[in-house]
């Protein structure tokens, strides 16, 4: 698959020396859901930001379509598409003629069906004629990102846009996204609602302290990373473990009921029916087993954890 944006040692550090982002190296794929994922501080909208022509880098390139961003600025900018975090809307103005004016920004001809798409996917239509200052911070988010839809972008990037925002809102985005990436645009979501990238996510970078510290194929991720938790139910409490299951590295629960093994998902031998083995032998029984998955909460956790 094509790249639609790729990043070349891109870096920014501030005047004052504050070094936002080490040298960065990414490719987007044409039509994928990136979510770009890290602690606050880490950089994720500062490279949005220089991405989109807000912020100036201060090394490395950066193509969108194939053209520089800074030299083909027109042409990268009327690509893109960036619903920020924070609110920036003209609040005297009537939803109509903000999101149609944010289209003819972009050079756009005129186009009224379009904008009627827009407004009715996000529950705008019915109040196109309320002046923007009169509507709930819920409605006035869905009128930022129609004003990011506006002028029909190739890529289109969302900046923590479920922060504070209604379970409503959030629905009607994920579906919008969906409907939007089949029809091929490049979706690149910055979130701390972690669970929302892992159901629609195709990629996930990583990024802490300024630094990728990885950007994989989420599928690969959880298989790479992802362990799963065996949890052995006792049917009887017992103070300690034999010396004999220690090389298995159990943890005994506070009650003595339950023993926790965790094992790769990705290894060839889990060493269970070894553990379930020696159980046995030790004259342990039980009388249940569940297995938990982990998710991509506890990798990225675990990530962000080992490189602090």
């Amino acid at each position: 698959m094509s790249s639609i944006i790729s990043i070349k040692n891109v870096e920014k550090t501030y005047s004052g020396g504050f070094k936002a982002l080490d040298p960065v190296n990414l490719e987007i794929r044409q039509g994928e859901i990136l979510a770009l994922l890290g602690p606050n501080g880490a950089g994720k909208t500062t490279l949005i930001s220089i991405i989109c022509g807000i912020v100036q880098k201060s090394g490395g390139k950066i193509r969108v379509g194939g053209f520089d961003t800074e030299e083909d600025y027109r042409q990268t900018r009327s690509m893109i598409g960036l619903v920020p975090q924070e609110l920036h809307t003209d609040s005297f103005e009537t939803v109509w003629n903000t999101v149609s004016f944010s289209r003819g920004l972009f050079g756009k001809p005129r186009n009224d069906d379009h904008i009627e798409k827009v407004l009715r996917d996000l529950s705008l239509w019915e109040k196109r004629n309320r002046e923007i200052m009169t509507l709930s911070g819920g409605m006035k988010r869905r009128v930022m990102i129609a004003k990011a839809l506006a002028h029909e972008p190739q890529v289109l990037f969302l900046d923590e846009p479920s922060a504070g925002v209604d379970v409503e809102l959030r629905k009607d985005m994920w579906n919008l996204v969906e409907t939007l990436r089949s029809t091929g645009v490049t979706i690149i979501l910055t979130t701390h609602y972690i669970e929302e990238a892992e159901a629609i996510a195709d990629r996930i970078a990583v990024i802490r302290r300024g630094k990728l510290l990885l950007v994989e194929d989420k599928g690969d991720l959880m298989s790479k990373l992802g362990r799963k938790t065996l949890l052995i139910h006792l049917s009887k409490s017992v103070k300690s473990l034999p010396e004999t299951l220690a090389k298995h590295g159990l943890e005994l629960s506070e009650d003595g009921m339950t023993l926790t093994y965790e094992y790769e998902t990705a290894g060839k031998r889990t060493g269970i029916t070894s553990l379930l083995s020696d159980l046995s032998a030790a004259g342990l029984k039980f009388r249940d087993i569940e297995t938990r998955q982990s998710s991509l909460e506890d990798i990225f956790v675990g990530l962000v954890s080992e490189a602090a």
